[in-house]
């Protein structure tokens, strides 16, 4: 028996439609004044919110976990090797019975693929809190951040530069969606999939793609990076390193873009792909960033809920 057909997941960004993201972001706005004025806002009282977690995890965790507690819901940590999941249950089995248990499910998995067989079976809303291929709930934090920013999205430009990663595919389809005119500047080999571009032409964005981050951060608005060595690569250490050299966000690089903020999803390898002056600079609005994670997810959270 497979889930309902009718519940609301949240896999990809572009699961949200230009109305619905606007819906979530002005909710998200809402729940950050209302936590700034101390107001109380229960909207999920009695729900539990089950968190499934392959990978380590800092801000996803916290912030999903404070979210549900500040909506007057509960979450439940659930490590791989702490349920029967880590044991070789089948991914379906252990879907359908949180489905019986819980409102809502967050998972932060390696393969994609795993996210939407536990979303198959599910009769409860499913959130992607990571999987190798996308982030979409940091592009909902790094929308909300970027139109706090700028005052909204007409007339923003925005450019990414490194690593062509799942923070880099959710972030060309959140632009897309939103309207932000993007440039991508990759080396050759670790760009942004093919499909992810189809995808993002087709939802009416027009990314530019580029191996030059000095092309890429031309005047640009927002400036953004990503570790060049993610989880899971680590061997790739030494070869990642030598692409990826001339791509560091530097005090040298923004002088190409004067009027541009810096933003990094963290973690942040210092020295490596951002230099510790510049995520410490008065241009920096990456622990804004990170902050809007929690009112982004409580908004989804709420909206896919209610």
């Amino acid at each position: 028996m497979s889930g309902d057909a009718d519940v609301r997941h949240f896999l990809e960004i572009d699961d949200l439609s230009p109305a619905e993201l606007e819906t979530v972001l002005d909710r998200a706005e809402t729940y950050k004044q209302a936590q700034q004025q101390g107001e109380e806002h229960p909207d999920l009282d009695g729900q539990t919110l089950g968190m499934i977690f392959q990978k380590p995890s800092t801000r996803t965790r916290v912030s999903f976990e404070t979210g549900m507690t500040q909506l007057g819901g509960h979450a439940v940590f659930l490590g791989e090797d702490d349920i029967q999941l880590g044991r070789g249950e089948p991914l379906k089995d252990t879907s359908r019975t949180l489905s019986r248990y819980v409102d809502a499910v967050m998972a932060r998995v390696f393969k994609h693929e795993n996210i939407e067989v536990f979303a198959e079976y599910a009769s409860v809303p499913v959130v992607n809190g990571l999987t190798d291929d996308a982030h979409p709930c940091q592009t909902l934090a790094d929308l909300l951040t970027i139109r706090e920013e700028e005052g909204g999205f007409e007339d923003v430009s925005a450019a990414w530069i490194g690593d062509g990663n799942n923070v880099a595919q959710s972030f060309v389809l959140g632009c897309a969606i939103a309207g932000i005119d993007l440039t991508v500047a990759t080396p050759e080999g670790y760009g942004i999939d093919d499909d992810v571009l189809a995808g993002a032409r087709e939802l009416g964005g027009d990314p530019t793609v580029t191996t030059d981050p000095v092309e890429a951060a031309s005047d640009a608005d927002v400036i953004y990076t990503d570790v060049w060595t993610s989880m899971g690569q680590e061997d790739e250490y030494d070869v990642r390193m030598e692409a990826f050299e001339g791509f560091q966000v530097r005090s040298e690089l923004l002088e190409h873009a004067p009027d541009a903020s810096v933003m990094h999803c963290l973690p942040a390898h210092r020295g490596e792909e951002i230099t510790d002056d510049v995520i410490e600079s008065d241009r920096s609005i990456v622990f804004d960033q990170a902050e809007n994670r929690l009112h982004a997810q409580k908004a989804l959270l709420s909206w896919l809920l209610e």
